[in-house]
């Protein structure tokens, strides 16, 4: 671990972080907050339907779970899959939400393809008869291989091109949503990563960083998320404004929520 991956740091007083998940909270929800509070963070969960003022959150993560329903991306269901149309319609909200706020959001394997779908994509509803090069059975461990896109936030956070990571989707993304690109695929060139072309922190990752904070790679996307958290929190605190995320040109959003 480098002197950068070290935490727990100094806690951000006041930075609140929504963790949209299942009406039920699991292990991965849990291990989501703990990835969050290593890099000082608090954390609130969120669950289908509860209502939420969005303009009190730093950030949101979109955790993992059900199918997205495919009437979203103007399919029918082709698979037997359990589905939260509740949940889809929250997670929705809060995009549009933390879109207009300029808020980060975080997107883990549902959450990733939600982000796709929210903005104009569409999903393939099940990959696993189409893998070739890549296992086809779930995986915990990190012995996925995926291919880091440069340049790209990602490629900064990873500062590698190859990473290992885990598999517990058998949907992935199909048709690309408006204002994102990939930063992330594997062996099979199915997408693993995507994130905003420009202004707002928007990154969804496909596989699970929750499960992997052992590796310094995948604690550095919760920090780095955290991170753009408290500097646009003190930059509305102090100026009224948003500070750009670095290397990304800035935007015409606004600060009329403050």
């Amino acid at each position: 671990m480098s002197e950068a991956d070290q935490g727990p740091e100094e806690e951000v007083p006041g930075l609140t972080i929504g963790i949209s998940g299942p009406a039920r909270k699991r292990t991965s929800d849990r291990l989501i907050a703990l990835g969050l509070r290593l890099y000082g963070a608090h954390t609130h969960f969120i669950r289908p339907g509860s209502p939420i003022d969005v303009s009190l959150l730093d950030g949101i993560v979109l955790s993992g779970g059900s199918h997205i329903h495919p009437e979203l991306y103007g399919q029918q269901p082709a698979i037997k899959a359990r589905y939260d149309q509740l949940r889809d319609s929250t997670d929705q909200t809060l995009l549009a939400e933390a879109e207009r706020l300029h808020l980060p959001v975080l997107g883990i394997c549902r959450g990733a393809q939600l982000i796709n779908v929210f903005r104009g994509g569409s999903l393939c509803q099940d990959v696993t008869p189409l893998r070739v090069k890549t296992r086809h059975r779930p995986l915990l461990l990190p012995l996925q291989p995926v291919g880091i896109v440069e340049p790209t936030r990602l490629g900064r956070i990873a500062r590698t091109r190859k990473i290992g990571a885990n598999r517990i989707h058998s949907q992935a993304i199909q048709w690309l949503g408006d204002g994102l690109r990939i930063s992330a695929v594997d062996n099979d060139l199915f997408v693993q990563a995507i994130e905003n072309t420009h202004g707002q922190w928007l990154m969804g990752v496909q596989w699970h960083p929750e499960y992997l904070l052992y590796h310094g790679v995948h604690r550095r996307i919760f920090q780095d998320f955290v991170r753009t958290a408290e500097q646009l929190k003190l930059a509305r605190l102090t100026r009224g404004e948003y500070p750009q995320p670095e290397g990304l040109p800035p935007t015409s959003e606004g600060t009329d929520h403050d």
